[in-house]
């Protein structure tokens, strides 16, 4: 799987949104993915950017672009396993309705975020990983 697979699949669940929006989900499907799955669902990185966590190989897809559509990037939402499609439908029951604005405040009180951005100032981009291990550690704590 690929994070234009899991883009695509929370595409075709929800319809059009935000960038924003879609890279909050993105996020959040692969941190609990490795909560719940004890895997990944992709391998791509993600960064803590100052609007919070951004994966730079889709934010390039969909550079530009406010407003994101389902089949805008060359993923497949059916490569997802059933346990990976069931994991982003559970985050998306959770997420799925929330504005971007919520999704980016909430990722801003999280500590993989925090974390990762510390000693940053509050409007620099940032090139800081969130790592794998940073997610699953905080969200499996909850």
């Amino acid at each position: 799987m690929t994070v234009f697979d899991v883009a695509e699949h929370i595409l075709r669940a929800r319809g059009r949104m935000t960038a924003m929006k879609l890279q909050k989900l993105v996020y959040y499907s692969q941190a609990w993915s490795l909560v719940w799955l004890d895997r990944p669902l992709y391998r791509s990185r993600i960064e803590a950017w100052a609007n919070g966590p951004v994966c730079p190989e889709l934010f390039d897809a969909h550079r530009g672009v406010f407003v994101v559509n389902p089949g805008m990037f060359p993923g497949d939402p059916d490569a997802l396993d059933d346990g990976a499609a069931r994991a982003v439908d559970t985050v998306l029951d959770a997420f799925g309705k929330k504005p971007p604005e919520w999704l980016s405040a909430l990722t801003h009180s999280e500590a993989p975020w925090k974390d990762a951005r510390k000693g940053l100032l509050p409007s620099a981009r940032g090139h800081r990983p969130i790592t794998k291990s940073a997610m699953k550690e905080f969200y499996g704590g909850l």
